[in-house]
């Protein structure tokens, strides 16, 4: 570990007692948000907030049969998520995410996930835990990192594909700070509000800058609670959405810092999400990022989070890493053109959420993007969306989403429908089904 990350860890300082709240966790701040949301908590390392098993069938009935399995607590459970979307573009729904085959039903995804999560209330001795996540369908278009079996998306452009989401293992210190967890292995990049697991996320679409940013990195990390109110995240990768195995991996560093108000109103979380050399490698790309988000809660029920991000890359191409399958309305076809020298991009988001009933909330977002050599895009122009959505819970298992978009391009070329249309409508739906 470099020197300035051993420094920063030595001068963690010991929690000042305090009153606890009702439902506060022994070693936590009160979760600042209801639990009707996919969050409680603000973004960042929780360490010290008690984990529970999943709501799940497939779990119930498989811990009532192995002892083995519920002495250790070890969780296996998952979901399946199926969308439709209606859209005014006819060909393609690009440069949004995800949900890009227009005026169609389609998977989004279906996971199967086996978890172990440390217990991070206790302080008197080490323990472990362990991700591992799959996922198949549409949305693996997104999460494929280089040498996780991206042939499928990288050389034959399938609409639908297997990705090893997750797959890590956690050493928790209790010793280190007020409590840290080591992270190895693959992990979902920690900087975002949006996350690439459908639960996890506030609406059914993603935002214009979540769509074009890293979403996995391949590494070791370090979070540590310094006290209730600063947390850190230090870590060391084989780049954005690369195995550290494949032809464009390289050392990249990852540092971040969590803080949170004494009122428990306020947070802030983000620093460098990934930097090293930011050339642009072995046909992928190589992105130096770097993000922060503010949170803010009216109640409870009531909170709005903004995000914001930069990112550049030197000598990539238009529309950035490569995709040699067949072309198709969705993306593929080879290489874009060079663009030598720094590509940079732009982006920011807000959401604002509110809790209506016991079942639903309302979710609102805003969101801009400036792709400004159109090495994300493969458009140089600007962007925004504008979205509203509910979330309604059917059953304890079953939760649909429906929501209403309108985004535009403002200068410059027809990104939509193919490369024909400045702006594009879209009514989306779907539901998750738990197991």
């Amino acid at each position: 570990m470099p020197f300035w990350a051993a420094f920063l860890l030595m001068w963690a300082a010991p929690n000042a007692a305090r009153a606890q709240e009702a439902g506060a966790s022994p070693r936590a701040l009160p979760a600042p948000y209801d639990s009707i949301f996919p969050q409680t908590e603000y973004l960042g390392p929780t360490i010290g907030v008690s984990s529970s098993a999943p709501n799940s069938p497939l779990n119930d009935f498989l811990w009532r049969h192995s002892d083995w399995l519920q002495s250790h607590q070890i969780s296996i459970s998952g979901w399946a998520d199926v969308g439709y979307n209606a859209s005014s573009s006819k060909r393609s729904n690009q440069p949004m995410s995800y949900d890009i085959v227009p005026n169609s039903v389609q998977l989004d995804q279906a996971v199967l996930q086996v978890m172990r999560a440390p217990d991070t209330v206790q302080t008197d001795h080490f323990d472990w835990g362990f991700n591992f996540t799959g996922l198949y369908g549409m949305d693996y278009r997104y999460t494929t990192a280089q040498g996780y079996f991206s042939q499928q998306l990288l050389e034959e452009n399938k609409l639908y594909g297997f990705d090893p989401l997750i797959a890590n293992a956690q050493l928790y210190l209790p010793a280190v700070g007020e409590g840290s967890i080591v992270t190895i292995g693959r992990y979902i990049s920690p900087a975002d509000i949006e996350a690439q697991t459908a639960p996890s996320n506030l609406l059914y679409t993603h935002s214009l800058m979540f769509t074009f940013d890293e979403y996995t990195q391949t590494g070791v990390t370090i979070q540590t609670k310094l006290n209730d109110h600063w947390s850190t995240l230090l870590g060391v990768n084989a780049g954005g959405d690369i195995a550290p195995w494949a032809p464009a991996a390289q050392p990249t560093g990852q540092a971040l810092l969590r803080w949170v108000s004494p009122d428990d109103d306020n947070s802030l979380w983000g620093g460098a999400t990934s930097f090293n050399n930011g050339k642009f490698t072995a046909n992928h790309d190589n992105l130096q990022e770097f993000n922060m988000t503010w949170s803010h809660r009216f109640t409870r029920d009531f909170f709005t989070e903004t995000e914001g991000y930069y990112m550049d890359q030197w000598d990539a191409v238009l529309g950035g890493t490569c995709n040699f399958g067949p072309v198709t309305a969705f993306g593929g076809g080879g290489c874009g053109a060079p663009l030598p020298g720094m590509s940079r991009e732009w982006g920011a988001v807000n959401y604002t959420e509110y809790k209506l009933g016991s079942k639903d909330f309302l979710s609102v977002r805003n969101d801009w993007l400036d792709d400004v050599d159109g090495e994300r895009t493969g458009f140089a122009t600007q962007y925004a969306s504008w979205t509203v959505g509910v979330t309604h819970d059917l059953t304890a298992l079953t939760e649909i989403r429906p929501e209403l978009r309108y985004e535009r391009a403002f200068n410059g070329p027809t990104p939509y429908d193919d490369g024909t249309r400045r702006d594009q409508y879209t009514f989306s739906v779907d539901i998750i089904q738990f197991f």
